[in-house]
């Protein structure tokens, strides 16, 4: 049986959305709505608008309403760059840290909950895989 790439796309993507969605509950509780925990994951990373909807692979204005939504439930503040004094830079409130940690706990906690349903060494072994397909091409 051959397994072409738009199959494990799939059962990848559909792998994903079901974590998510058993942790949609979780997420609400920290008063985050699963966009928004994208976004409000990427800012260390990403700590531009800009930047944050290229890396998600979103729209900018979606983006700009994610950051207000988060900005005017305190977990996110939007400052002028002293480098740039045309871009704003995000950075995480305190508030903000936390039900991102703890948004990621739960997601962790119910992805490794699907982990468990395989063998250590499958495990070890999908890791293997993940990080060579992440691999830039040469």
């Amino acid at each position: 049986m051959t397994v072409d790439g738009a199959q494990l796309w799939t059962l990848n993507q559909r792998l994903l959305s079901v974590v998510m969605d058993a942790c949609s509950g979780d997420l609400a509780e920290l008063g985050v709505e699963t966009k928004e925990f994208f976004v409000l994951a990427e800012v260390a990373a990403s700590p531009y608008p800009a930047e944050i909807a290229a890396a998600l692979m979103i729209p900018k204005a979606s983006v700009t309403v994610y950051v207000r939504n988060l900005v005017a439930k305190g977990f996110m503040r939007r400052e002028i760059d002293d480098e740039d004094l045309r871009r704003h830079r995000l950075t995480l409130t305190a508030e903000g840290k936390e039900a991102r940690d703890r948004a990621l706990s739960a997601l962790a906690a119910e992805y490794d909950r699907r982990l468990a349903r395989i063998t250590p060494q499958d495990r070890t072994e999908l890791r293997r895989i993940l990080q060579e397909m992440l691999k830039s091409p040469e």
